[in-house]
């Protein structure tokens, strides 16, 4: 279980070559080993692995090519480094049921929240394993044509109030919201979901704390577009923005650059009294 008495780091890489910022892709052993040491040494809390890209309008690979991208990482850290903490980014269960069969306990990390398997959830249950959901509507192909909301706070509040429960019924013990940032969402609903974060801390009815809340925003085109840069050129916004969601209330920052980062987290604590 992870402590979050203090914000944590989560670096992100990508094992398809189908991913938006080409400096998180991994297509090698040798590419793998060397950037997952890095975010090592550089302090990340925990790795996410996405072997299935789900980047705005692009159709999902099969689940055989995804299991293939993954299983040779999945040997390397079993191999290399069995004491790191990975989360694996996918919305399969078998692929969840696979990676548990091969290295044990991780995190899931799906973006569809069980809504793209029906079996996930109770995958998730089975395994014990910590869960991270994520809000979005449609599929990565699909999702930026369902970005019509009145209140997009209050409707990814209430999404989770809905699903909390059913996630709890089934036997999630462990459980980290994602609000989504870039899915099914537009330049400004994303800027109003990081200025209201903090009105979705949602308590627990079992342990009175709140549920920890993730936030993806590293590079994305809330930043890159807006500021009409590149992805390359985005870090300087992302590191700005990666504050303002500490302070806002986030939990856990997924990020490209976890050094940076993790300077951002070490500053938020100082001024924060933490």
């Amino acid at each position: 279980m992870i402590n979050y008495n203090e914000p944590k780091v989560m670096g992100i890489i990508n094992l398809s070559p189908d991913s938006f910022f080409n400096e998180s892709r991994c297509t090698t052993d040798e590419q793998f080993i060397k950037r997952f040491e890095q975010m090592l040494k550089d302090g990340a809390d925990i790795i996410d692995l996405g072997a299935c890209s789900t980047r705005p309008g692009l159709k999902s690979i099969s689940m055989e090519q995804e299991w293939e991208y993954l299983k040779p990482v999945l040997r390397l850290v079993l191999k290399k480094y069995p004491s790191s903490k990975i989360s694996i980014d996918t919305f399969r269960s078998e692929i969840v049921e696979r990676s548990y069969d091969f290295i044990g306990d991780f995190i899931v990390n799906d973006i569809s929240a069980g809504e793209d398997d029906p079996a996930m959830l109770a995958m998730v249950a089975k395994l014990e394993l910590t869960y991270i959901a994520m809000h979005k509507i449609g599929t990565p192909e699909t999702m930026q044509q369902f970005c019509n909301y009145d209140n997009v706070v209050e409707e990814i509040k209430e999404y989770f109030l809905k699903f909390i429960p059913k996630a709890e019924a089934i036997g999630i013990e462990s459980l980290i919201i994602d609000p989504g940032f870039g899915f099914s969402k537009n330049i400004d609903q994303n800027y109003e979901l990081l200025t209201g974060l903090e009105k979705l801390k949602i308590r627990s009815g079992k342990t009175g704390v709140c549920y920890p809340i993730l936030v993806g925003i590293s590079r994305k085109s809330m930043i890159y577009r807006f500021l009409d840069i590149s992805p390359e050129e985005a870090l300087t916004a992302t590191t700005a923005l990666h504050l303002q969601a500490l302070i806002n209330g986030a939990d856990i920052l997924r990020v490209h650059d976890v050094k940076e980062a993790r300077q951002i987290v070490k500053i938020f604590n100082k001024i924060s009294g933490k």
